[in-house]
């Protein structure tokens, strides 16, 4: 199983901090944290996009690029790519780009994101959520397997035998399909033979095994081998000494950031309880010491039939750097070791 980190390059500006990071400083800080992970072996780092204040990630081809640059071992991706609102062209160059000078390092977990931000920045009408994304899939995936193409859509000029370049160094190229809890989601990924990424940031993890096994079925229906049908899982998470640790570390400032875009959808404020539940032994959360993560992605992976990735999303918890350094190293240096055990 692989073992990573997902980030949105965080600025937050809450009381849990003595101070606010300024922009250039959290961005020198993220790839300080994408080095150590590096270092220590975890074997994923992704960068999502979002297009917020609070969020440095608004693109994240460019971010990965300068930790291509600085790394050696660890693969670098997106997490996710807002396909609905790109052109699949560009994102089919940045990432053949990227892999080329990640040397072969480069993925993509392409999805719509969990805020409708992008949509009005880049004029796209919310009517047609479903469909854009959908045919953008499309021309992304005849991108990838074809360097000259010829294509039509509803939402973009067409291309007739159209060269695209730079062809990225992976042939193909791996490409993640970013779902939340959608089942129509879950059969596109496995009938295109997509490999699965689930985000789960609340509820209990084993109810989304129904959702898992339509992807598999729709998978082997389509002919898609087992071994093709790769499921990852994004969740919230953080590592410290203990677990007792872990969760009062990080509650203050899930606290206040899961409050603040509770109050944009109409959700009630975060309590303890609610919090104490999803770190519990069924709730979501992977917060603890070593031992306790690494027994909870287990539980993870057998109540999900089994998951090929982890991704741990640190950001929520506004943590200061030193502690999201020892947390990266301890997930490297005693909780990947367990999982290989």
């Amino acid at each position: 199983m692989q073992l990573g980190i997902d980030s949105f390059a965080a600025v937050f500006d809450y009381p849990v901090h003595e101070r606010r990071a300024k922009a250039p400083e959290a961005i020198a800080l993220l790839l300080e944290r994408i080095r150590q992970a590096d270092a220590v072996g975890l074997d994923i780092f992704g960068i999502g996009e979002h297009h917020r204040e609070e969020f440095l990630d608004a693109a994240p081809a460019v971010l990965l690029a300068a930790a291509a640059a600085q790394t050696k071992n660890i693969r670098l991706t997106s997490a996710v790519t807002v396909l609905s609102a790109a052109d699949p062209v560009r994102v089919f160059q940045e990432f053949a780009t990227l892999d080329l000078i990640a040397k072969g390092r480069a993925e993509m977990v392409v999805g719509r994101g969990s805020f409708t931000d992008a949509f009005p920045l880049f004029g796209l009408d919310m009517r047609d959520y479903d469909d854009v994304f959908a045919e953008k899939l499309d021309l992304l995936l005849k991108l990838r397997a074809e360097a000259t193409v010829t294509w039509s859509g509803r939402f973009r000029p067409a291309l007739r035998a159209q060269p695209v370049h730079p062809r990225p160094m992976q042939d193909p190229i791996p490409i993640w399909l970013g779902v939340g809890g959608t089942p129509e989601s879950f059969i596109r990924a496995g009938l295109l033979g997509l490999p699965l990424m689930v985000a789960v940031i609340g509820g209990e993890t084993h109810r989304f095994r129904p959702l898992i096994d339509l992807y598999r079925k729709a998978g082997a229906q389509a002919g898609h081998a087992p071994d093709k049908l790769k499921v990852g899982l994004h969740s919230f998470g953080y590592v410290a000494e203990t677990t007792e640790q872990a969760v009062e570390e990080f509650y203050p400032g899930y606290a206040v950031s899961m409050t603040r875009i509770g109050k944009e959808r109409g959700w009630p404020p975060v309590t303890r309880g609610q919090f104490d539940a999803q770190t519990g032994p069924r709730g979501a959360y992977i917060i603890g010491s070593p031992e306790e993560v690494a027994q909870k992605i287990m539980r993870h992976s057998e109540a999900l039939g089994g998951i090929d990735r982890l991704t741990f999303q640190m950001d929520t918890g506004a943590l200061p750097h030193e502690k999201l350094m020892h947390s990266i190293q301890l997930m490297g240096e005693k909780v990947k070791p367990l999982l290989s055990r």
